[in-house]
C-alpha cells in the first residue's frame, strides 16, 4: 500500500492545483492524507478548505491539529487509512461472493473470521509512506513538531510485522529553481530521518501541487506498477520541478 502524507498549513500559491495533483495520485493507487498544522491561533479559512479538498481528491483523510497533537495524529491517520483501504477491498469481495454490502451483514461466526483476517492484514501488508513537508516561511515555528512526528511515525512503522518504509520530501527546495526536494529515499531506519531537518531552509512560496506530482513520479519510478504492489529496487535521483507563481488559485 502506498500513501503520501502531506504536512502543511495550506495556502498553495505556486504551480498547478494541489487538488488536481491529489486526484492524479489517487488514480494511480496512492492515497493522499493531509495534516494541517497550526501553532497559536486558527488556520485561515482558505488554508483549511484547501487541506480538506486535497485529502478528499486523494481518497484520504485530513485533520487540522496543533503542534502538540501532530505526532499522535500522523500515526492515527496512517493506520486509519490502512484499515479503511482493507475494509473497502474486503467489502467489495463480500459483495461479489455473497451479495452483502459489508462485514456487519455476515453471520456472527463468519464475521469474526473475516475481522480476524482484516486485523492480521493491517499488521502484515507492505506499506510505503512518502512524507511531504511544507517548508514555506509560515511553517518555520512548527518544524520541530514535524520532526518529532516523523520520527515517532517511523518508529511505530518499525513495530509492524509487515515491510514498512518511509521517504521524505520538502517543498519548496533549497535553491531558487527547486519547487520540491527529495531528502531521504525509502528507508525503515528512524535514525536516518532525524538528521534531515537541519538542512531544510524555510522559504516563502508554497508549491503544493508541483510537489505532490514530484512525489507521485518518485513512487511510480521506485515502486514500479503501483497497484500490483511490486517494489522496484532501483531508486530515483533527486529532481527539481519549476513552474510559475500564481496568486489567483481558488479551491
Amino acid at each position: 500500500m502506498k500513501q503520501i502524507l502531506l504536512i502543511t498549513d495550506g495556502g498553495s500559491n505556486v504551480g498547478d492545483s494541489p487538488v488536481v495533483a491529489a486526484a492524479q495520485a489517487y488514480a494511480e493507487g496512492i492515497t493522499v492524507n493531509v495534516a494541517g498544522i497550526v501553532d497559536e491561533g486558527a488556520i485561515g479559512e482558505y488554508g483549511a478548505t484547501e487541506i480538506a479538498e486535497i485529502a478528499k481528491a486523494g481518497g484520504g483523510i485530513s485533520r487540522i491539529v496543533t503542534s502538540v497533537q501532530l505526532s499522535r495524529t500522523v500515526q492515527m491517520m496512517t493506520r486509519q487509512t490502512i484499515a479503511g483501504s482493507i475494509r473497502q477491498a474486503v467489502n467489495q469481495e463480500l459483495k461479489q461472493l455473497f451479495g452483502v454490502d459489508n462485514v456487519g451483514a455476515l453471520p456472527p461466526t463468519k464475521r469474526s473470521e473475516v475481522v480476524k483476517v482484516m486485523e492480521e492484514m493491517e499488521e502484515t501488508m507492505s506499506l510505503s509512506v512518502a512524507l511531504l513537508i511544507d517548508a514555506s516561511a509560515s511553517m518555520k515555528p512548527k518544524l520541530h513538531a514535524v520532526e518529532e512526528a516523523i520520527r515517532d511515525l517511523t518508529l511505530s512503522l518499525q513495530a509492524r510485522e509487515g515491510k514498512s518504509q518511509v521517504a521524505v520530501f520538502h517543498f519548496p527546495g533549497n535553491s531558487q529553481d527547486e519547487l520540491c526536494m527529495l531528502d531521504a529515499e525509502w528507508t525503515s531506519n528512524a535514525s536516518k530521518i532525524g538528521s534531515l531537518f537541519g538542512k531544510i531552509r524555510m522559504k516563502g512560496t508554497t508549491p503544493t501541487g508541483p510537489a505532490l506530482m514530484q512525489v507521485v513520479e518518485y513512487i511510480r519510478e521506485t515502486c514500479g506498477n503501483i497497484r500490483s504492489e511490486k517494489l522496484d529496487a532501483q531508486q530515483a535521483p533527486t529532481r527539481s520541478v519549476t513552474n510559475g507563481v500564481r496568486s489567483d488559485y481558488v479551491v
